[in-house]
């Protein structure tokens, strides 16, 4: 019997050295790899596109959103090329399938969502894209699930007590001047003033004056400032009173943006409510004159299986419910520019399974309306948001 007490290692080969098309693929897909998994599990950036949170944010605001403060969620809508949301770059052709669904699960956060935060969520009112891929809303989180929310006269009260404004929200004001001037506008433009609404920068026939008036969204300390100015003739607050029914409003209007023909509330945007937020497990009795307030959460949000709604009631599988008891938490989101704002006041309320995350930081801020020289606010680079 022969035995090998030792044998020469052989000569190991040589790698071969990738090609430089292989090192280039290799270093952009691991970039996009972990690009992905950076935006889905812990900062994603956005930007502000239009003026429903001034003065908070601005039009031209970048932000952090931060996923890990509520967890970021599993993706509903696994099929979609990396780094799009509903379409691919600069193109209107959708950037995802729907032939696969998944259900949505949230991963465990270090916060819950609190009145006062400023949230991104997926606006839920839109039907034609999958939940997770509906277009990104930014608002203001005024009420949470469980809370009973009303607006008297532009304040909010939540569950009876009246909450804080923030300083940089803003309210619609006509301002009536004798004659347009320079002043006026400069005044305007050092107090951050946009005028939206006036074509052309002049001032606007308005039945409520006897001479044209400018409207616009600004602070209340702007608001104040303009009073003590000798070229302006006087400020009113564009208030809507009370008992004055808004056919748009949030449930004479249950499904955005079709309306009812006959208000069923006399609430409008600054008399609203009161309205009880839908918190998980709660058990609500259905009746008519509430099934407008609770019908969309039961058909569309809890994913629940032949639900239908005709002649008032909510039934399922033709068998009409008498009550109803909520799968998840919902919210009541509000922007800070309280006279421009598309928000729950219109739509109703955000499901939890929509909260994408919280918006934590201004990292870069560009002046759309400025000359090339000032067009970044410097001011406002690295802002935490309030």
């Amino acid at each position: 019997m022969a035995v090998t007490f030792w044998k020469k290692k052989p000569a190991e080969q040589p790698t071969k050295p990738k090609g430089f098309w292989r090192e280039w693929g290799d270093a952009i897909l691991f970039a996009v790899v972990a690009a992905t998994l950076i935006r889905w599990a812990t900062f994603e950036a956005y930007t502000i596109p239009t003026p429903s949170m001034e003065h908070s944010l601005l039009v031209g605001d970048y932000l952090f959103v931060s996923k890990l403060h509520y967890g970021p969620r599993t993706p509903q809508t696994p099929l979609q090329v990396p780094l799009t949301h509903q379409t691919l770059w600069g193109t209107s052709i959708k950037s995802y399938s729907d032939l696969i669904q998944l259900p949505s699960y949230r991963l465990p956060g270090f916060s819950e969502v609190k009145r006062g935060d400023v949230v991104v969520f997926n606006v839920p009112f839109e039907d034609q894209h999958p939940a997770d891929l509906r277009t990104n809303y930014i608002k203001r989180c005024v009420a949470v699930a469980g809370d009973v929310l009303e607006i008297k006269n532009q304040e909010v009260f939540i569950n009876g007590k009246q909450q804080p404004t923030p300083p940089q929200s803003q309210r619609r004001y006509f301002v009536d001047v004798p004659q347009p001037n320079d002043d006026l506008k400069n005044a305007f433009q050092q107090q951050g003033v946009v005028d939206y609404y006036a074509q052309g920068g002049t001032p606007q026939p308005n039945p409520a004056f006897n001479t044209p008036v400018y409207m616009v969204d600004m602070t209340a300390t702007t608001a104040a400032f303009f009073k003590k100015q000798p070229y302006v003739r006087s400020i009113v607050n564009d208030a809507t009173e009370p008992g004055k029914a808004e056919a748009d409003v949030f449930p004479n209007n249950p499904d955005y943006p079709h309306s009812t023909p006959a208000p069923l509330v006399n609430w409008n945007r600054d008399n609203y409510g009161p309205l009880q937020v839908p918190k998980k497990g709660q058990t609500v009795q259905l009746t008519a004159q509430n099934v407008p307030i609770y019908q969309k959460i039961i058909q569309r949000y809890e994913h629940n299986e032949g639900i239908t709604v005709a002649n008032g009631q909510i039934l399922q599988n033709g068998t009409p419910l008498a009550s109803y008891t909520f799968k998840q938490d919902y919210y009541f989101m509000m922007g800070d520019n309280r006279h421009d704002s598309l928000d729950s006041r219109y739509w109703g309320f955000v499901p939890a399974d929509h909260i994408v995350g919280k918006a934590v930081l201004i990292w870069m801020s560009v002046d759309p309306n400025a000359g090339l020289g000032g067009k970044i606010r410097w001011s406002r680079l690295f802002n935490t948001i309030d």
